[in-house]
């Protein structure tokens, strides 16, 4: 972390340093200041080629353009080094305020300089309408600033043109080239989105033969998509996502394989909380996904909807304008969950609830049974810390034969048991405790034993 904080100030450094400069010469060339430059285009960006810190390497991946890169700085420079803007906050005598060619927004949260698209103008275009319209484009929904989130414009911002729209880094992008540190999304209602994760590995994974062979497919897709649909140029056949139904009575390990698929590939499990996506107010639950959708595009999440029958279940019958939104809305979430060229696992108890529509859309349909006595045998056996002992007459197999039980419903015997030893003040787990955990789990589920 050091490193990384190290690298980013000495490459944030040298291009402020560089846009001090560029600022200083477009405002001397601006009012017919003797100046040793004819042009800002004339003074060299520092060369990043041995620089190792996450924001040199970013602009040597994108290769970026001279324009791009003074953008960048531009939006940089509020956060980090505000004074390197006071210059544009000379008055113009004449008329008693200040300059319309430096452009700039008002924030009375930050005081100083706002730079917008207008101040990049002014630095790289003057009055030159050709150089506008290129500057112009960096806006454009297509580039990267914008479907790499790394600028956030103010859609509804009251201000005329887009150059005068003020220059504003993500959250995401600021942190990381500043702190270093990976920013996360705050969980609530307008990111309605948590991010799971698992300290277990994945030889730990408990399934029938069938169900991991099937969740290995999916393991094999996130490792080998590129190569099938870039090398093998199948993208033309094939779309780039991946969704998949994990369907089956509670407590077997649904979240589970998903956290393991995350931590086995690398990416992120971010699951989605639907009881703050589903809003009353028309439209609010499009605009609530939209963001999730959005953010696991750019970084590659996995995206779990548990007990998704909540948003993709049956549609009604059209008896009234509630009804025919709320299978608008469904239309909706199906036509962006297909599109997502990311992992979409959705969770039901019961396959029969999701819409028939959205089932045609699964590349697969995993069937997550309650475990067999084998299976069974294999999570009692690994529940257990090793810094516990099991009572002489605990017998794990003839326990997983007796009872038919889920895993979740394991681990909440293991706590039970745990627990009962310690209040004991021992390190033994003892038959009797593991039969009474049983037995309360049993009671969940009006069973008795």
């Amino acid at each position: 972390m050091k490193t990384k904080l190290a690298d980013n100030a000495k490459t944030l450094e040298r291009e402020l340093a560089w846009l001090s400069t560029l600022i200083e010469t477009a405002i001397k060339l601006h009012f017919g200041v003797e100046c040793e430059f004819s042009e800002v285009r004339e003074i060299e960006p520092p060369s990043l080629a041995d620089e190792p810190s996450p924001y040199a390497q970013t602009l040597r991946e994108r290769e970026v353009s001279f324009e791009e890169r003074l953008v960048l700085a531009l939006a940089f420079a509020p956060h980090v080094r505000p004074p390197l803007l006071d210059p544009f906050l000379m008055k113009n005598a004449e008329l008693g305020r200040g300059y319309t060619e430096f452009g700039g927004a008002f924030s009375p949260a930050h005081g100083g300089f706002w730079p917008t698209l207008e101040t990049a103008a002014f630095i790289l275009a003057g009055g030159d309408l050709e150089k506008r319209f290129r500057l112009q484009l960096l806006l454009e929904p297509g580039h990267f600033f914008r479907s790499g989130q790394i600028l956030q414009l103010e859609e509804n911002s009251g201000l005329s043109g887009i150059f005068s729209t003020p220059l504003h880094l993500s959250r995401e992008f600021l942190d990381r080239y500043t702190s270093g540190i990976r920013y996360q999304p705050a969980f609530g209602g307008n990111f309605p989105a948590k991010r799971i994760s698992t300290a277990q590995e994945w030889s730990e994974l408990v399934l029938n033969a069938q169900a991991l062979d099937e969740v290995e497919e999916i393991k094999a897709w996130i490792e080998h998509r590129h190569t099938l649909l870039c090398d093998w140029q199948l993208d033309r056949k094939i779309k780039p996502g991946f969704r998949s139904l994990f369907y089956g009575p509670p407590g077997v390990g649904k979240t589970f394989t998903a956290s393991l698929l995350g931590k086995s590939t690398g990416l992120d499990v971010y699951r989605v909380d639907l009881s703050l996506v589903v809003s009353k107010w028309v439209g609010e639950t499009e605009k609530n996904l939209a963001g999730v959708f959005d953010q696991a595009q750019i970084h590659d999440w996995i995206l779990f909807f548990d007990e998704a029958d909540a948003l993709f279940g049956k549609r009604t019958q059209t008896s009234s304008a509630n009804d025919r939104y709320a299978n608008q809305e469904v239309a909706y979430l199906l036509q962006r969950v297909e599109d997502f060229p990311g992992i979409v696992i959705l969770a039901s108890n019961l396959k029969g609830n999701i819409d028939e529509a959205f089932s045609r859309r699964f590349q697969s349909m995993i069937y997550f049974p309650l475990p067999g006595p084998e299976e069974r045998f294999r999570l009692w056996s690994n529940a257990f810390s090793k810094r516990s002992k099991l009572e002489s007459s605990v017998d794990l197999r003839a326990i997983a034969e007796e009872f038919e039980v889920a895993g979740g419903a394991i681990i909440n015997v293991l706590r039970y048991a745990s627990l009962m030893a310690l209040r004991r003040g021992t390190d033994t787990i003892s038959l009797q405790d593991i039969r009474q955990g049983i037995r309360r789990e049993f009671r969940k589920d009006g069973k008795v034993i």
